[in-house]
């Protein structure tokens, strides 16, 4: 194969010329490609600088303003807010469980799901005249919310918030009771009870489409919270028409339901009740359960054995929450209106208030992180919520929130019943 050569006459000053606009040309293209290297490379660092997981984040309830606070619990910061949700008036809320969801339960029936990572409502649908807190399934697949107005239970699918079922609360012909105390239970089960009936119901949730429901009456006066035991094993119903409380063995319901803490009050002044304590967040440590009594300035102490009454710890008002440190080594307790500026710190081995601490007025509640070594608090009046040192009782850090109430840690949602 011949090659030729082909050689242009062209002369030296044009050569300059086109060499240097040669140059000029891929200079350019250099700059060009240097500047979108330089975007990319910047767009990766911004994304690896946001990349977040979602394992120590929480939510702020605020009440007044129908948002949420999400927050950080490694720095103690805040990283974003969530508004458009609605009277959270008495807002609670549960966590999908890759802890990348919060569903959130809000007073006027609203369910929301508000994406965390991205820091935005996801889907809102109004699914009652008045709710009062919710559950989700042990698999992760169902939403339930508990309703006063109607009576009842509702339970969406978690993914789109579509219609399930509806538990309809009816207790006798065309009589619906108000429901409270709605958790989550092992075998893919939703307990609650109800507070007109006096009953405790028990939702087989294993073909969501047709829930089988167990009933328990007679339980005892107007049950109006209900909790869980950690292992998932023993629900118990507060009751408010009556001392005492109802307990089911959920490893044997045909034993039925039986009173324990009976007559805890006997022979005393029952005191004005201003705000209705809360089951949720009960604290067991060891051997020992400690739950708020009902119209007095006192937390009571079981046996989780046999569930009778081992002891009585005098404490600054009527307890609202009585929550324990992961480690169970700690009780902290918050009261309830005139005195809900005050929070006490119980030695579970001593049964001994070690610390009483002043927040400020409307200790609303506290969440503990999920390995027990700070405390958050909500201060309404203060707008802001407290973060303390467990094992000092130290004020740590204080970050703004609008009118906060509940404080909802992600770690919830590798929990039985929260």
């Amino acid at each position: 194969m011949k090659i030729e050569t082909i050689r242009l006459n062209v002369s030296s000053g044009e050569r300059h010329r086109l060499r240097t606009q040669i140059h000029e040309e891929l200079r350019v293209v250099a700059v060009v490609l240097l500047m979108l290297l330089g975007l990319g490379f910047a767009t990766f660092v911004q994304a690896a600088q946001t990349l977040r997981g979602s394992g120590d984040l929480a939510v702020i309830v605020e009440r007044t303003s129908g948002a949420v606070q999400i927050v950080e619990t490694s720095g103690n910061s805040a990283v974003g807010r969530v508004g458009g949700l609605g009277d959270l008036s008495h807002a609670s809320v549960v966590y999908s469980r890759d802890q990348r969801y919060a569903y959130v339960f809000g007073r006027d029936g609203g369910l929301s799901k508000v994406d965390l990572l991205t820091q935005r409502l996801v889907k809102r649908v109004i699914q009652s005249g008045n709710g009062i807190g919710g559950a989700i399934s042990q698999d992760g697949r169902l939403v339930a919310v508990s309703n006063y107005q109607p009576g009842g239970v509702r339970v969406f699918d978690a993914t789109s918030l579509a219609p399930v079922a509806d538990i309809a609360a009816e207790y006798a012909p065309g009589r619906l009771s108000k429901v409270v105390g709605l958790v989550d239970a092992p075998g893919q089960r939703f307990v609650f009870s109800l507070w007109d009936a006096g009953e405790i119901w028990m939702a087989d949730m294993r073909e969501p489409n047709r829930p089988v429901v167990r009933r328990f009456k007679d339980i005892g006066k107007h049950p109006y919270d209900g909790l869980i035991t950690p292992d998932g094993r023993y629900y118990i119903a507060g009751l408010f028409g009556e001392d005492g409380m109802a307990l089911l063995d959920l490893w044997h319901p045909d034993r039925g339901v039986r009173r324990v803490l009976s007559g805890y009050g006997k022979g005393e002044q029952v005191l004005p009740v201003y705000k209705m304590p809360h089951l949720e967040g009960w604290a067991v440590a060891g051997e020992r359960a400690f739950v708020p009594a009902v119209g007095h300035h006192a937390v009571l102490v079981m046996d989780t054995h046999d569930w009778r009454e081992v002891g009585r710890i005098p404490v600054h008002g009527q307890p609202v929450f009585v929550m324990a440190r992961p480690d169970g080594r700690q009780v902290w307790v918050n009261f309830a209106h005139p005195r809900n500026d005050t929070v006490q710190v119980i030695d579970t081995d001593t049964l001994q208030v070690v610390n009483t601490l002043k927040p400020g007025k409307g200790v609303l509640h506290m969440e503990f992180e999920p390995r027990g070594e700070e405390v958050w608090v909500s201060v309404r009046d203060a707008d802001q919520v407290q973060v303390y040192d467990t094992a000092s009782a130290r004020l740590r850090t204080t970050l703004s929130a609008a009118k906060p109430s509940g404080i909802f840690m992600s770690a919830r949602a590798h929990r039985i019943g929260l």
